[in-house]
């Protein structure tokens, strides 16, 4: 057994959260103190009673994936919501990552979720644990969170927190080879500007300790193959601001959605993901979304195509590498008629369309930069009451 995951990325995680955890509380004491003074009241209530059944489909970059997802959600007296999800990922792998270096392979991955939700006047609570099982990969997490509504529900600051611990193994070694530890800790505000505009802004700081890479993966040094070497501590700083506007008045029954997270760690690595969408009722029954999405990378520091020096550190998952990608999604669902009064079924279909472009990572069947297309399929329906 490999000896236990560093703290180091902890310490850092910890020290990200304090400085959101200061601008948050100063925050929270400037919008109750507006609460008292107003007088107003709000009780936040719990989510609807839901039972949701998916199919996914995703299928580019020589990997194939597909299965059902299930998920149930019910009240309990009207004070707490439990709800439970299962996700099955039967998966062919036949990335470049593998047929450059091993063989194909198929397995499949399952993992489930078990959730609570609690109103405390205008706060939510909510908890929950997951486990993610493939056979040579465990995962498992838990979630909390708070959601706080104030000025009659204008205004909602929310808190939360995830821990991670996975489980490494490696097929044809019995038992674990070595394990990582996660944290997660955000913060956000989301405000009603006015009936018709919303805006909100998430912040997160993540660290990860323990072993980061992949047994399988190998990277190049002088032409030659050798095992990745990733280090064994990493932290993250998130940003996303998205706004809503509701576009009513120019077309009817529409809206308009804008956002940008950036993304920055200590490995060097910077990213910017911009997204662009729109939803417009067609007729009384049918719903139609559409988006658009950008996203662009750096390299990690210790990322190389093929490595012309030995160093501590060197890595050739195009992961970490410089890239682009860009998607086109579209969604549309139907609300079934002549259901019982407080029911409400929807059926949904929806389509992406991926293109990823590597800097350097080579594809070393044909000499060029690295670059596929990926299609994501999913159709699922949805029940509340």
């Amino acid at each position: 057994m490999a000896p236990p995951a560093s703290k180091g990325a902890a310490v850092v995680a910890t020290s990200a959260w304090r400085q959101l955890l200061r601008l948050l509380v100063t925050l929270w004491r400037t919008l109750l103190g507006g609460l008292v003074a107003s007088g107003a009241a709000h009780a936040a209530t719990l989510p609807e009673d839901k039972v949701e059944t998916l199919f996914h489909s995703y299928d580019g970059g020589g990997v194939k994936a597909d299965g059902p997802a299930f998920l149930v959600r019910k009240s309990l007296a009207d004070r707490v919501s439990l709800s439970a999800q299962y996700y099955v990922d039967a998966v062919s792998n036949a990335s470049i990552d593998v047929v450059t270096t091993a063989s194909p392979f198929r397995e499949t991955r399952k993992a489930w979720e078990l959730g609570a939700e609690t109103v405390v006047r205008d706060a939510t609570l909510s908890m929950s644990v997951s486990r993610s099982r493939e056979p040579d990969y465990l995962a498992d997490g838990f979630n909390a969170d708070v959601a706080h509504e104030v000025f009659g529900g204008m205004t909602t600051v929310s808190l939360g927190f995830t821990r991670g611990h996975d489980m490494v193994g490696k097929k044809g070694i019995a038992g674990w080879i070595d394990e990582a530890m996660h944290w997660q800790y955000r913060a956000g505000l989301t405000q009603i500007l006015t009936p018709r505009w919303l805006v909100s802004l998430n912040a997160e700081a993540l660290a990860d300790s323990g072993y980061l890479g992949s047994p399988y993966r190998a990277a190049r040094v002088f032409g030659a193959y050798v095992p990745e070497r990733n280090p064994r501590t990493r932290s993250a700083s998130a940003f996303k601001l998205r706004t809503i506007v509701d576009t009513s008045a120019l077309v009817d029954r529409s809206s308009v959605r804008a956002e940008y997270r950036a993304y920055r760690d200590n490995w060097a690595i910077r990213s910017g993901t911009t997204e662009l969408g729109t939803s417009k009722y067609l007729g009384q029954r049918f719903l139609l979304d559409g988006t658009l999405r950008w996203y662009t990378q750096t390299a990690a520091l210790f990322y190389s195509d093929n490595a012309t020096a030995e160093t501590q550190y060197v890595s050739r998952n195009r992961q970490l590498g410089a890239y682009s990608s860009t998607g086109v999604g579209a969604r549309l669902s139907y609300t079934c008629p002549g259901l019982p009064a407080g029911w409400d079924l929807r059926l949904n279909a929806s389509y992406e369309r991926m293109q990823y472009r590597y800097k350097d990572f080579t594809d070393l069947r044909t000499g060029r930069p690295y670059a596929f297309d990926a299609n994501v399929l999913q159709a699922y329906v949805s029940a509340t009451f």
